[in-house]
């Protein structure tokens, strides 16, 4: 298989002394302009999408670049060496979202044997670099180069769950779809686990013929919540009180992740006052944020003859003044 060089310095549009910060610059910017979800039906977009995903994959790794930048002096008259067969089957995986084709390139899938974030190290590469950890190469008896043993895939999903699910943790059932098909497994959710934090399933990624799976990450995304908001490990709810609580006090029922809980309302509490509720919010036990309950006046919409009455009288009696 004929593969043909890549040039991801030009596919980022930036040159090859560009700084790391620059290189992730230019692919935020092209990711927004050509993302899917932007471009829905727009197979060139989609494939541009991929190249520019393949070209950040590599030049945002010291090591990937490394080995990428020792292709030689031929780099820039499009240089073709010779792959193993056998790399045509591979898709990947952006935010969640599965794209269907040829994934990573044959010239990735040849240089890097699909070890994505693989360890570099061991026999000598094609090119005068590091094979990765997991994938070697070496010249076979025809002048070209073979991979053993190869590895699959690193894929990675979310996992959606409620803040309920969140603070309680264990196990959870999850299904996906696969390249072999739909799958469901069990996943131990530790309690409190942070949005954006990675479970990591051994050998349950992309298969690789002859080789070893990849592994499959799932990152954690809060479903959104009806009462509560989330700020870190703290959450955040509105308690609503009825004019005569602002300004008498008493005890207010406060919802929580585990139930409602009595909490005390001072005399005189405006609306908008935070009160804390410490060990009510997210983490681990004995680690968990706190709960912090904003309270909100309501007033009645409807009114009896007899409330308007005294809400008339008051008016007339009281001395406080709102615009004092």
């Amino acid at each position: 298989m004929s593969v043909s060089y890549k040039d991801y310095y030009k596919l980022l549009g930036v040159e090859r002394t560009a700084k790391t910060e620059d290189i992730s610059k230019a692919y935020k910017k092209l990711a927004r302009q050509y993302h899917p979800d932007l471009n829905p039906g727009d197979k060139q977009a989609e494939e541009k999408f991929k190249e520019i995903n393949e070209a950040h994959e590599v030049l945002k790794d010291a090591e990937k670049r490394r080995l990428y930048d020792q292709l030689g002096p031929n780099w820039q008259h499009g240089q073709q060496f010779q792959g193993e067969p056998g790399f045509e089957n591979v898709h990947f995986t952006f935010n969640g979202k599965n794209f269907d084709g040829s994934g990573f390139s044959d010239f990735f899938e040849t240089l890097f044997g699909g070890a994505r974030g693989a360890q570099f190290g061991g026999q000598a590469g094609p090119f005068g670099g590091q094979g990765g950890g997991r994938t070697q190469f070496g010249p076979d008896p025809f002048g070209g180069f073979s991979s053993r043993p190869r590895r699959g895939r690193d894929v990675e999903a979310e996992l959606p769950l409620t803040l309920e699910e969140v603070q309680k943790g264990g196990s959870r059932t999850v299904s996906l779809q696969g390249p072999q098909g739909p799958k469901t497994l069990e996943v131990n959710v530790p309690a409190g686990i942070r949005e954006g934090a990675k479970l990591r399933l051994a050998s349950q990624g992309d298969p690789a013929p002859g080789g070893t799976p990849g592994d499959l990450f799932l990152r954690v995304r809060y479903l959104p919540h009806a009462t509560f908001r989330v700020d870190g490990e703290n959450l955040q709810c509105d308690v609503a009180l009825a004019p005569w609580e602002a300004v008498l006090g008493g005890k207010v029922e406060v919802p929580t992740l585990e139930g409602n809980v009595e909490m005390q309302i001072p005399a005189g509490s405006s609306s908008g006052r935070k009160f804390r509720l410490r060990g009510k919010g997210l983490g681990a036990s004995g680690k968990r944020g706190d709960l912090l309950a904003r309270v909100m006046i309501k007033t009645p919409a409807q009114l009896s003859e007899d409330e308007r009455e005294l809400w008339q009288k008051l008016a007339e009696t009281s001395a406080f003044k709102a615009r004092a």
